[in-house]
């Protein structure tokens, strides 16, 4: 062996057992010995990645939590805007209908930014008319065409459920569920619970959204919203409510609120006839029928990227739960809701005797077809000193009808929101004793 090969051998033995060394003294609490020493060394090339983070210098707070919130939102968050928007502008565009119409709340669920461009984009029911977000249930409808719905009673569970559509579809799986109620009878009278959900009418839940509450002789009820109208005064009651329930959210206001009383006219003599209803509505200024007139609007629809993104659910329940800007939970306020205007107030419009047919009729435009004295139109009851056009006092703002055992159509439009005219409908359904 010549004197340069043994040299070198040296000299790569002398580096091996140094870097050894080194990396037994850089373990951190490993053994002093060398098979020790290559462990650690070894995991330094096995996990490259655990590695560079262990050895990277400490951030300050806010820029670590912005790099969070970065990789929570995903490389989708790096769109250009303009791209974002023309996107998400085609799929608002083209998925006009349920159930496809998911795919644009989907859009809401995918980061930040989308849901940021995706309010921009998805206008309130008033100027769109198509349902989106839960929080358009609480919208007016639109001016121009009625929302057509349809109600399916099960006497066996006094369950009321509100789907959207025009009527129910032949095996149910693409109706959407809008709005689920169920008669709950107490000692003294009964009382309808209003929920997102058909399986959960707990007040004290996320997925309630109001209540409807008669008196004794079944003449006049309350309707109760779980949230504060806009831009109203709450009128508290006097009384201290005895019923007590847990609070969900300490951002949630507490307590029900009156925004719509329904009357029934009493009948003295028994004579039978149309029902004769007058509903008084609290929270709509009489004025926004006219043109230029707007109704009070609630658009929070999306909350803040750590909340789960409020999506409807379906007839067999297989989305998420969903949830509005505010639940119901404890003490009835009694007291109507101030606008500081003239409340709106509707009236049933007065049917015909038909002397052929032996009965009082109306002109439902084929929306009902069966005879019940559950059937009703209701239009605008305004004073003339207000100057309300009479083309806009005769618009018929909800209808409601039969058209089957137990199936029932209900059509509404603006000022009404979903919530409104379904719990106006309900009170079809009470037993009305002084009435009948």
């Amino acid at each position: 062996m010549s004197l340069k090969s043994i040299v070198r051998e040296l000299r790569e033995m002398r580096d091996g057992i140094g870097s050894m060394s080194r990396r037994a003294a850089g373990g951190g609490g490993g053994g002093s010995d060398g098979r020790a020493g290559h462990g650690r060394g070894g995991s330094r090339h096995s996990w490259p990645g655990l590695w560079s983070e262990q050895q990277q210098p400490p951030q300050p707070p806010q820029q670590r939590q912005g790099q969070e919130q970065q990789q929570q939102q995903g490389r989708w968050a790096n769109l250009p805007p303009e791209l974002l928007l023309d996107v998400i502008q085609r799929v608002e565009a083209s998925e006009a209908t349920w159930p496809a119409r998911r795919q644009v709340v989907a859009c809401a669920a995918v980061c930040r930014s989308w849901r940021e461009v995706t309010k921009e984009v998805v206008k309130t029911l008033e100027e769109c008319g198509r349902i989106t977000f839960p929080i358009s249930l609480k919208q007016p409808g639109p001016r121009e065409h009625p929302v057509q719905c349809f109600v399916r009673r099960d006497r066996a569970t006094s369950t009321y459920l509100l789907y959207l559509g025009l009527s129910p579809s032949l095996h149910g799986e693409n109706d959407k569920l809008l709005l689920a109620a169920r008669k709950i009878r107490r000692a003294a009278r009964t009382s309808f619970v209003i929920s997102l959900v058909s399986n959960d009418f707990s007040q004290s839940s996320s997925t309630y959204v109001g209540k409807l509450k008669p008196n004794f002789l079944g003449t006049k009820f309350t309707i109760f919203d779980s949230q504060p109208p806009c831009d109203a005064v709450v009128l508290p009651n006097n009384r201290p409510s005895k019923r007590h329930f847990k609070q969900v959210s300490p951002r949630l206001p507490l307590g029900n609120y009156n925004v719509a009383t329904v009357s029934y006219e009493l009948t003295v003599l028994r004579n039978r006839g149309p029902r004769r209803m007058q509903c008084t509505m609290h929270s709509i200024p009489a004025l926004c029928i006219q043109e230029g007139g707007k109704a009070p609007t609630p658009t929070g629809i999306i909350h803040s990227i750590d909340e789960q993104v409020p999506t409807l659910s379906t007839s067999k329940g297989k989305e998420p739960a969903v949830e509005f800007s505010s639940t119901s939970l404890s003490a009835d306020l009694s007291g109507p809701v101030c606008t500081n205007e003239v409340p709106l107030v509707l009236k049933n419009k007065a049917p015909r005797w038909h002397e052929q047919l032996q009965c009082w009729c109306l002109n439902f435009r084929g929306r009902v077809t069966v005879a019940s004295v559950k059937n009703f139109q209701l239009v605008a009851s305004v004073d003339p000193s207000l100057g309300i056009p009479p083309a806009e006092q005769e618009k018929v703002i909800l209808q409601f009808g039969k058209i089957g055992k137990d199936i029932f159509t209900m059509d509404y439009r603006y000022p009404l929101s979903a919530f409104q005219a379904f719990a106006i409908c309900l009170t079809s359904f009470d037993t009305k004793p002084a009435c009948e």
